[in-house]
């Protein structure tokens, strides 16, 4: 199955005019950024470096100061956590402009901060693969994001896999495990909820277990 996938994300750039961009979907630990990682290395080895780039959703997380800031800490990782702004102008830059290396931001889980510029996508990527838990809702900025994207697909766990993998990610940056638990609870299941009412959106559902090599969590 993940031979049939990595063959189906370079063939959008073999018929991409110019950039292709697949986008991930998902509820949180679905595991969308392993399968995006993957995607891309794999591309990378059917293309030649650099085919494929790597852009998550997740470095346009508000910063803490600013989720401090604006009373949103507690629910870290809902749709207006994020600065969908800033991530629409950085893929309608990667649209116009593939002569130049463009910067992009990561997402530090030890550090639970974004970190501006730590990515990049040369300008010979063919192939951008993007994920994130709203890229298909329908409110609309997120429909903005939708437009621009080639292809997007749905990654799929069951609630009980997902919700455990979310446990391990909060206790991995430093909580106790009924801290992450009521975490969990609170925040990511209000999440996941919203991401999985949109699944319709996407062109396929991709669901892939932790047997077939993906096992980071997204």
């Amino acid at each position: 199955m993940l031979e049939d996938l990595a063959a189906e994300a370079a063939a959008l750039a073999d018929r991409a005019p110019a950039r292709a961009f697949l986008g991930l979907a998902g509820a949180p630990g679905a595991g969308k950024s392993a399968l995006a990682r993957y995607l891309v290395d794999a591309a990378r080895a059917k293309l030649g470096p650099p085919g494929a780039a790597y852009l998550p959703m997740d470095g346009f997380h508000l910063s803490n100061l600013q989720l401090d800031r604006l009373g949103l800490r507690d629910r870290k990782g809902a749709p207006d956590t994020f600065d969908v702004r800033g991530y629409l102008a950085l893929l309608r830059r990667l649209h116009a402009a593939a002569d130049a290396p463009v910067y992009a931001p990561d997402f530090d889980r030890a550090a639970d901060e974004p970190i501006a510029a730590r990515l990049v996508v040369e300008p010979g990527v063919r192939l951008i693969v993007t994920e994130g838990n709203y890229l298909a809702d329908d409110a609309p900025l997120w429909r903005e994001v939708r437009a621009l994207l080639t292809d997007l697909w749905y990654v799929e766990a069951d609630d009980e896999t997902r919700e455990a993998r979310l446990v391990e990610r909060q206790r991995a940056g430093g909580r106790s495990f009924e801290d992450a638990r009521a975490w969990v609870r609170r925040s990511d299941r209000a999440n996941g909820e919203i991401a999985k009412a949109a699944r319709g959106n996407c062109s396929r559902i991709v669901r892939v277990g932790d047997a077939e090599r993906l096992r980071r969590c997204d």
